[in-house]
């Protein structure tokens, strides 16, 4: 594994955002679910070949070597050191040889054109400086008749970073977090403009109640997060009223039970034509 990548800004700060959370990323069992729903939904087969998009710790990855078994292979990308670190010890420790960590961009891979039977990206998406053009990449590597899945948030998702993001526009600041594959019909949309047939969007509705306490000291959290750096240009007392006013919003949303904190997630599937031939 190449240890050097030439990265912009945007990637660079993810890269250093998500080589930080490497050792406690698989903590819990939030996105081990993730990874397992994504690959259920994917409906791997013996014998293929994979690309994992942002790899990350190897969650997808290392279900999906055990589906292929040695007749098939899997590629796991990440701009992330830290992340692919992770990945490397646990697939030495589930002895697989069928895995491939690739330091690179998720839009810039160098693999040939029908390389994969199937491109998956878990949760990654909407980290992406140009989403279109990545998935239009990666319809490229696809084999005729290949599958592509992703999973991403709906704009419900998160109550932390719906409030942030609704007190930020009040002050001129806009940032992403999960706009992109925020509707089963955007998720759709974003495959067919991108080549793919056959869309299909599943939808799985979950969440939980966070107390008060908790839902505050997630602005510290979201604002570590590369997608919220767009605050930091706020001048110090900007950013002071922008966190007062999160906090006195979120403390209209208490209930007795608690605040909910709403995780509806969509998996979008598609297909690239097969071949006429």
């Amino acid at each position: 594994m190449n240890n050097f990548l030439e990265l912009d800004e945007h990637q660079q700060q993810l890269a250093d955002y998500y080589s930080r959370r490497s050792n406690t990323y698989d903590e819990g069992d939030f996105h081990p679910q993730l990874a397992h729903s994504l690959i259920e939904y994917a409906g791997i087969q013996r014998g293929h070949k994979i690309l994992d998009i942002a790899t990350g710790t190897g969650l997808v990855a290392i279900e999906a070597a055990k589906l292929v078994g040695a007749e098939g292979r899997v590629a796991g990308a990440d701009i992330s050191t830290g992340m692919l670190e992770q990945a490397k010890r646990k697939i030495e420790a589930a002895n697989l040889n069928n895995i491939e960590l690739i330091l690179a961009p998720a839009e810039d891979l160098n693999f040939p054109d029908s390389s994969f039977d199937t491109v998956l990206c878990c949760s990654a998406l909407i980290l992406l400086a140009n989403i279109p053009a990545a998935l239009r990449s990666w319809h490229r590597l696809l084999k005729p008749g290949g599958l592509i899945a992703f999973n991403g948030f709906a704009e419900t998702s998160f109550i932390a970073g719906v409030v942030l993001s609704q007190v930020a526009h009040k002050y001129g600041v806009e940032f992403a977090f999960n706009r992109a594959t925020g509707s089963a019909h955007k998720c759709g949309e974003l495959l067919r403009d991108a080549g793919f047939e056959d869309v299909e969007i599943k939808t799985d509705r979950g969440g939980n109640y966070l107390n008060l306490t908790q839902a505050k000291a997630l602005w510290d959290i979201n604002l570590k997060h590369p997608l919220a750096r767009p605050l930091l240009q706020l001048e110090s007392e900007q950013l002071e009223r922008v966190k007062a006013e999160y906090c006195a919003e979120l403390e209209a949303l208490v209930t007795d039970k608690g605040i909910w904190n709403d995780i509806t997630t969509f998996t979008a599937l598609g297909r690239k034509k097969a071949s006429s031939t």
